[in-house]
């Protein structure tokens, strides 16, 4: 006979014992006030994230010109000046960087360089078509790197000069975290893409939504826990949809929302939940392109297997319900490569052999840097080299750059630039 549920070794024990619920309650309560005082003491004194400045030389290799340019233009007192620090070294904030650039657009295209600004400035030209582009960062199983992908593109595509807009999908929120929000204290109702993509008459517009970060040219949507309501609410929009009403399709409101701001960014990076579900499912009808992480063990691979098979089910399902899915791009990035690991290697050769091109060239080494960035709930990006071993820092942000480069280079050749 069954039970309250309880915690606890043996039945006497278990007599005196709260509910689960409580007690799981509880723990939850003291682990998001550690988590709390942890912020505040990395993060003082307004416990909120700042971005690290830029050495000169990082600077130039962002801007696609050389450190000795950036020098003469510097002592000229010409463009955005840097801070000058011991031994004369000079610093840009990211802001500071992206101001170079559209100063030196302004001066390419002064002498006629159209061609040279827009290496510069990389933002989207509608009027040449080039559009939004969307990115879903997939997998529904945990421990893919889906996260760690989705955060990393989203702030090289911001360093490199795209105007960027990050959106947390996943009610489990690592996203949101790692850019400096505690989603059970940081946000109230509504604070969600949800609160754009509800179906009752508390919807609000994702422009009010949206926050700035730390990071220049990077916006987010964060997430939480109030996610999870669309998954609850779909099935009752579903059933009380009348024929012919589009307004309550689940597959077109992620697009819809996005579709408000698309004005003002390049590139949406979202970060799915792991599962397929109507968000997801909403995120992919949203999409322009998608990646899916694959971790190279034999179990994930497998278990790729029926994610494909169950998406392809549920897509082609929303395509002859009228749901548009013509990607610009879809590709497979292997994450936590190991490359001295015999059969890691021997199933990134497999996926190749099956998929082609579809398999990004560059996959994402597993490395300690990026784990260690991680407890500090920062990036690789926002740290500096001087927090590592030179070799352990440079190989994992050699991987980092490829793998982000090469996506960077499908979208420019999804808007046509050559």
């Amino acid at each position: 006979m069954m039970g309250q549920p309880s915690i606890g070794a043996n039945s006497e024990e278990n007599v005196h014992l709260r509910p689960a619920d409580e007690t799981i309650a509880e723990d939850a309560q003291a682990l998001s006030a550690q988590l709390q005082a942890m912020r505040e003491r990395l993060f003082p004194p307004t416990a909120q994230k700042s971005l690290r400045s830029f050495t000169s030389g990082e600077a130039a290799r962002l801007i696609g010109v050389s450190d000795g340019y950036l020098r003469q233009l510097s002592l000229a007192g010409e463009g955005p000046q840097p801070d000058v620090g011991a031994g004369g070294r000079r610093y840009y904030s990211l802001s500071d960087i992206d101001a170079l650039r559209h100063f030196l657009a302004e001066q390419a295209r002064a002498k006629g360089n159209d061609g040279k600004a827009r290496s510069y400035v990389k933002w989207r030209d509608p009027a040449r078509g080039e559009h939004l582009q969307v990115i879903s960062v997939t997998n529904f199983k945990g421990g893919s790197g889906k996260t760690t992908s989705s955060v990393h593109l989203a702030q090289y595509l911001a360093m490199t000069g795209h105007r960027v807009l990050a959106v947390d999908l996943d009610p489990q929120a690592s996203l949101s975290a790692l850019f400096g929000y505690q989603p059970e204290l940081d946000l109230e109702g509504n604070d969600t893409i949800y609160g754009a993509i509800r179906y009752d008459g508390d919807a609000r517009p994702l422009k009010d939504i949206i926050r700035k970060t730390y990071f220049h040219g990077l916006d987010l949507v964060p997430g939480n826990l109030e996610l999870q309501e669309f998954e609850h609410a779909t099935p009752r929009a579903l059933a009380e949809r009348r024929s012919g009403d589009t307004h309550s399709l689940f597959f077109t409101r992620v697009q819809a929302a996005l579709a408000t701001v698309a004005d003002d960014y390049d590139v949406v990076v979202i970060d799915c939940p792991p599962q397929l579900g109507y968000l997801t499912l909403s995120a992919l009808c949203a999409s322009t392109s998608v990646v899916v992480t694959v971790h190279p063990q034999m179990l994930d691979v497998a278990s790729m297997s029926q994610f494909l098979f169950m998406t392809s089910d549920l897509l082609s399902v929303v395509r002859e319900a009228g749901g548009q899915l013509n990607f610009d791009f879809l590709r497979y990035l292997v994450t936590r490569f190991e490359p001295h690991d015999g059969p890691q290697t021997q199933i990134v050769g497999f996926l190749r052999s099956l998929f082609g091109n579809r398999v990004l060239t560059a996959p994402m080494l597993k490395s300690t840097a990026i784990s260690d960035a991680g407890l500090t709930k920062q990036t690789l990006y926002e740290v500096g080299r001087e927090n590592f071993s030179r070799g352990t820092y440079d190989r994992a942000m050699e991987s980092l750059d490829s793998v982000n480069g090469e996506i960077e280079a499908l979208i420019h050749a999804a808007w046509r630039r050559t």
